[in-house]
This record gives C-alpha cells, structure tokens and sequence, in this order.
C-alpha cells in the first residue's frame, strides 16, 4: 500500500511546490533537482488503492463512448479551465478538485465561474489537495469488468515528484464511488501517464517508447525493473490491453506523449499532427506512421486510416526545434456529444475546425484558446480526465466505407456488437439520402449471440447516392444508446457509384511525392486515381533492372499507399515505376 512520507520529505515537497506558482506538464527546475533524494510514494491523504490486479477480466474504455464525468483540477490556467467546465457542464458531470483554501479553492473556483456567466449546476467540487493541473497523466483509468460489467478505476505510479498528484485517483475512487486498483507494489509495480496512452476500446493501445525508459533497469522511479514483456502483461492484466503498440519518441517534444501529436478517431482512423516537410517533429511523426501501416492493422483487420492536422507554429513562425511552442490541434477532448480543441490564432484554428467538423459530423466542436498553457508542454486533453459511463451500453461499429463497385451490391449490410449487462432488447438501424427528411427505421436481428452482433441493411441506392446512418441499442433496463454519439444530429455516411466514365473524362492515376526522399527505412509510394484500375508497382534501377515487384493488384479510388523498406537496398539512385493498362510513369528516389 502506499507508505506515509517522512515529515521532513513532506515538508520540503510543500515548500516546494509553494513556491511554484504552476508546475510544468515536464519537470520543473527545482523537481529535477529533488530527483536525487525523492521518495516515490506517496502521503497518506488517501487508502483506498488496491495493490492486486482486478478480480476479472477487464476492458479500457474508448475516449469516444459514453461519459458520467469529466474531472478537472483547478489549480492553473482558469481562463483554460471556465471553458473547458462551461461547455462540458452541459454533456457530463464535472468534478473540480480544489484547495481547502487559497487561490485556488472552492469559494475563488465558484466567483470565478460565476463572474464569467457559468451556472455552477452540474459541477461538483472536491477538497483536495493537489500539486498540479495535468490530471490526464496523473489521473484514474476507466476501465470496466468483462467488457460491461462492473466499473473499475486503474492508477500507476506518477512519473513526476507530485505526492498530492499522485494519489488523486483516490480522491476520485472515493467520491465516484469505484473500487481503485493500482500498480503500486512488486511485481506490478510500474510508471505510466495518461498523456502518453490510447486506446480503441478492443484490445488496442498506443504510446511512445517512454513507457520503456521510465521502467527499465536502473529507473529513478523504484519501479519494477521491468522488460517490454513484463510491461505488456502488466498492462493487459490492468488495462486490457492485448496489443500494446509503442513509437519511437519524438526528437523536439521534451515529454514524450503521444497525446501531443496524434489521437485516435475511431478503431480505423488515426490523426497525426503534420509540419511542413523536414520540420521539427515531423519527419519522426511520418516514419512512426510507416512503422504502424507496415506492421499493424486495426482490431477490425483492416489497414489504419490516417488523417493529419497541421501543427502551427507559434506567433513568431517558430517551430519546436527553433524552441518554438509546441502547438498542437491532437490534444483534443471527447466529451459525449462535444468535441474540444485547442485554439491558438485564428489562421490556423480555422482549419482546425473544419478538419474536426468534417470527421465529426453532427458534434458540437468548440474552439478554446490554449496560447495561456502551451508553454508548459500541454493543451486540453493534457488538463481533462473522462469518466466513463458506471452503465455502459457499448456498441461497437465498423463504419461502412465508400462503395466503389455499386453495381455488385444488393442491399448494404451493416453490422454492430451491441453489449448491456441487461441484455440488448432490440437494436436499429436508421438511414437516409436526404438529413433534412428524416430517418427510415430498420429493425436489426441478432446474428451471433456469442459475440452480440446485431445486422440490418440499409436497401440498395442509385449510383451517386450519399447514404447517412446512425445506429441505435435499447438494454432491457430501457437504457437507450446511439452510435455516433451525436445522432440523430451525427451520422456516418458513405457513398455508392459503378457509373461509367463520361465522354470526356480520362482514368486518372498519379504518383504523388514519395516521401521520405531520401529514404533510409520504411517508405511511403502514394498513388491518385478516379477509378479502379489494376496496377504494378516496381522498385528499378537506374540501368532498368527491376530490384522488387511492390505491388501488384488493384487500387481503388482515392487516395492509395504503396510502402518500400529502404533498409533492403544499397544506397544509390532508383526509379519507382507504375504502370496500369493505360499509362505507366516513374520517379526518381534515393535511398541513402
């Protein structure tokens, strides 16, 4: 269990961080310089944590499903703060941990809302003493028994000399009411952060290499030590997670976590922050997609989707690696039906909104401004920590994409795992080429009992058709829920064409910029076309030898990616050349 401090420890730690006025998302000065003395427990404000693993099975929520609460930590950056409680105020509870007295207690929280035209209604505050605001790292972990049983909170070791930090997800444990299990005591010791962790809800989990360093052998933590493995486990007994993907940390992020620069959509699509080509972090950022696209499908078996936003400069045109802020529109926050994201100059943020507004249909997306906090390595998600609902009714979809060949299909079947402890009383599907009419209602059937999947079909559509859906699970307790979140106001949508090319329109295939180039490991081969086409992609000599068939097949409308592993070749000038049945052309590439 956690151990009482010695006094002395205690009292140097409360001077420190009195005299702090805001603590960094990384170490502070005067906390590098503690490192050599600290104590990694913590002070018994709280014992509620339980030093085994969970009694069942256990499953990590998505950001993305249902919410009870949204916790924060009034302790910095209020203007931040009051906007993040007055939008989230009106999907979720939102709990406000806050000072006994002071700056930042309950009394200065409530003139401050107030003052700013924020009902207090929906908010809970709760005294507690804390040393910083970055409550996704230190924060508790929803997870739940079975898939949809039983709520459980998860902690690990703060990475940070933040005692009060530490054990704030006994705070929360308390007053949620949900039993804590934490990896505090041999052999399950382990250090981790909420910034630098994701996950799709089925098994699937990211993060940087960080989680390595911090609880390898030698680590300043008391942790483990711990090898990959040992970590795995380790997570999967915790959290769930059976497959724990790790990438190589990024060269100008000082902290390391993944939540600066990419965050999950859905099970398929992924967005990662973008620069400008050879820009700071951005050539690690690409070669990290390359190493997920060339070694991992999503938990649907199908090749990750990935989405980029741009990561602006700061107000100078200043990047990270000329000690720029490290601007990021990723570090975004779900909140039911809500979606927030950071803001920092109007150029730049109107972009950001319409990337979010194009994948989140239907959602309320809200802008606040972050200029105040980027400094300390941090934006919205760094700041918020989700609740997951205590009675999930979980439905799982694999969206219906574009269909391409319209002349093959029949109806359009779509299918959904639908879970509820009480059991699924009937599910729907609804549908529509027209939001502004309304939607038809399909009555799903349940097809497999053992993995709850429910299927109907939306009936087939003329070419050129846009269809629009939502899907809806009713508990035989009476609980309702609908997937996207949003709906009906929400949906996913896909079109249908097999029409023939016009008169006057020529099949289009392009090679766009292979990048990187040069290349020195695994290397992306872009390709455009309108229209199905059957393709050969080879990697040739500059005599026109051909070293390597990389593809050959068919490539489908949009945007496609062929992958080279440049590590196979010797350096020296090559070609990439593709050829169809109507055109074949080439680029020059150099592998170093």
């Amino acid at each position: 269990m956690k151990k009482l401090l010695p006094f002395l420890l205690l009292f140097f730690c409360t001077l420190l961080f009195s005299q702090e006025k805001i603590l960094p998302k990384g170490f502070s000065e005067g906390e590098q310089a503690m490192l050599e003395w600290y104590q990694w427990t913590a002070p018994p404000t709280m014992d509620r944590s339980i030093p085994d693993p969970p009694p069942n099975p256990v499953r990590h929520m998505a950001e993305w499903e249902e919410l009870e609460a949204l916790v924060v930590t009034w302790r910095s950056f209020p203007d931040v703060l009051r906007e993040i409680i007055r939008h989230a105020k009106e999907e979720v509870k939102v709990v406000v941990v806050v000072a006994a007295a002071g700056q930042w207690s309950q009394s200065n929280a409530e003139n401050d809302l107030t003052t700013h035209g924020i009902t207090l209604d929906n908010i809970e505050f709760v005294i507690a003493p804390s040393n910083s605001v970055w409550v996704r790292d230190y924060g508790q972990n929803t997870v739940y028994a079975n898939d949809i049983g039983e709520r459980y909170f998860i902690d690990w070791v703060y990475n940070r000399p933040r005692p009060y930090d530490d054990v704030m997800p006994d705070v929360i444990s308390e007053h949620l009411n949900s039993p804590l299990y934490a990896t505090v005591e041999a052999p399950y010791r382990m250090v981790n952060t909420g910034g630098n962790f994701m996950s799709d809800g089925l098994g699937t989990s990211f993060a940087s290499r960080l989680i390595l360093d911090e609880n390898k052998p030698g680590n300043q933590y008391d942790a483990g030590p711990h090898d990959e493995d040992a970590i795995d486990d380790i997570m999967q007994t915790y959290m769930g997670v059976d497959r724990y993907i790790k990438f190589e940390k990024l060269p100008f992020d000082g902290i390391h976590h993944i939540d600066m620069h990419m965050h999950l959509i859905d099970e398929e699509t992924i967005l990662f922050g973008q620069y400008p080509e050879g820009v700071s972090d951005g050539p690690q950022i690409e070669a990290n997609i390359q190493y997920l696209q060339d070694n991992h499908l999503s938990s649907f078996g199908t090749p990750y989707r990935i989405e980029r936003i741009v990561q602006p400069p700061d107000f100078g045109g200043i990047y990270p690696n000329q000690n720029g802020d490290y601007r990021t529109y990723s570090n975004y926050v779900f909140i039911n039906k809500t979606i927030i994201i950071p803001y920092y100059e109007t150029q730049f943020d109107t972009i950001a909104q319409r990337v979010y507004e194009e994948h989140f249909p239907g959602y309320k997306v809200v802008g606040i401004n972050c200029n105040s906090m980027i400094w300390a390595l941090g934006a919205l998600h760094c700041i918020t920590k989700e609740v997951g609902s205590s009675d999930p009714l979980w439905i799982v979809h694999k969206r219906q994409r574009d269909i391409a060949d319209n002349v093959l299909w029949g109806d359009y079947a779509l299918t959904a795992d639908i879970q509820h402890t009480s059991d699924i009383a009937n599910a729907k599907l609804y549908w529509t080429t027209d939001t502004t009419a309304g939607y038809a209602e399909e009555n799903m059937v349940l097809i497999d009992a053992s993995t709850h999947t429910w299927s109907a079909s939306v009936p087939h559509q003329p070419d050129g058709s846009k269809i629009y859906y939502y899907l809806q699970g009713e508990a035989n307790s009476g609980k309702t829920q609908v997937r996207p979140l949003a709906a009906p106001t929400g949906y996913y949508d896909f079109t249908v064409t097999s029409e023939p090319l016009a008169d006057n329109e020529q099949i289009r295939v392009e090679l766009a910029s292979i990048y990187p180039n040069p290349a020195s490991a695994i290397t992306v081969i872009p390709i455009e076309t309108n229209r199905r086409v059957k393709a050969v992609v080879e990697l040739m000599g500059v005599t026109g030898k051909i070293n390597e068939v990389l593809f050959d097949g068919e490539i489908f409308p949009g945007h496609s990616n062929v992958y080279l592993d440049a590590t196979q070749y010797p350096a020296g000038a090559y070609f990439i050349r593709v050829k169809t049945e109507f055109n074949s052309f080439s680029r020059k590439i150099i592998i170093q």
